[in-house]
């Protein structure tokens, strides 16, 4: 069998593994049209790392509704799965085709976010994403106040009337600032789903942190399946629409609980 030099260095199955696997990939975050080797790895471990100030702490991926309504710790992993595989992979798709828009002389970013919102059927789903697009237009402002895909951004709120831009909206954007390839933005875009997850359940039913690591891990071949799918979309019509009727139903409830950790 044939080894690549990441699997000489590190083990496969690892996280050094894996990210040494990403960087060397086409379309990873070491390369891909248009990347900056020097800023595009950079810009995808800020984009994935929890502690950027964007607001993504208060947020569970809807788990604290889904554990309230009788979802047990057991079951995160298959939930972590089931998100991955819709809303998740929606999102992904999103942000790549904002990456896409972002990259041309003048992006308009309009029809992705009309077509995004529209495979979002939950209000409460809608707000918490245009929340967290608040926080990363922020940080797009003020890393990259004059860049054409950071300026156009205003264009996405445009097509829908109350509702501000959505995240994936503007990771898309931000992917462009960084110069990341389709195929790194959309693993950011999973990757911070199933973090998210992953801590949140440590906050609502504590455990071993190493075993949400492993879920991580083990969510690895539904990750990459998706960001195929997502690095494959051209025009909002090849955006998947994958919603989860469960999920939008806790989202729904727990934005009118009395009693939450978490804002989402």
């Amino acid at each position: 069998m044939t080894t690549t030099g990441s699997e000489h260095r590190h083990p496969p199955g690892t996280t050094a593994h894996l990210a040494a696997a990403t960087a060397a990939a086409p379309g990873g975050t070491g390369g891909g049209t248009g990347a900056d080797p020097g800023t595009g790895a950079l810009g995808a471990l800020l984009l994935a790392d929890a502690r950027l100030p964007t607001g993504g702490h208060a947020h569970s991926a809807t788990l604290e509704g889904a554990m309230a309504a009788g979802l047990t710790a057991e079951q995160v992993p298959a939930y972590i799965r089931a998100r991955l595989r819709t809303v998740a992979s929606t999102e992904a798709a999103a942000a790549v085709l904002a990456l896409r828009r972002a990259r041309s002389p003048e992006p308009d970013y309009g029809p992705v976010q009309a077509a995004l919102a529209a495979r979002t059927p939950s209000p409460a789903l809608r707000d918490a994403s245009a929340g967290l697009g608040r926080g990363l237009a922020r940080l797009a402002r003020r890393i990259a106040p004059a860049h054409p895909a950071v300026t156009a951004l205003g264009t996405a709120a445009a097509a829908t009337p109350g509702l501000r831009t959505m995240r994936p909206v503007v990771l898309g954007a931000l992917a462009a600032v960084f110069g990341m390839a389709p195929q790194a933005t959309a693993r950011a875009v999973l990757y911070d789903d199933a973090q998210t997850v992953t801590a949140a359940a440590l906050k609502l039913d504590p455990g071993d942190p190493l075993t949400a690591v492993r879920w991580v891990l083990d969510s690895a071949p539904d990750i990459e399946e998706a960001v195929r799918r997502a690095a494959a979309v051209r025009v909002p019509a090849d955006i998947p629409a994958r919603s989860a009727p469960l999920i939008d139903q806790w989202a729904g409830e727990h934005a009118h609980a009395t009693r939450r950790l978490f804002v989402a």
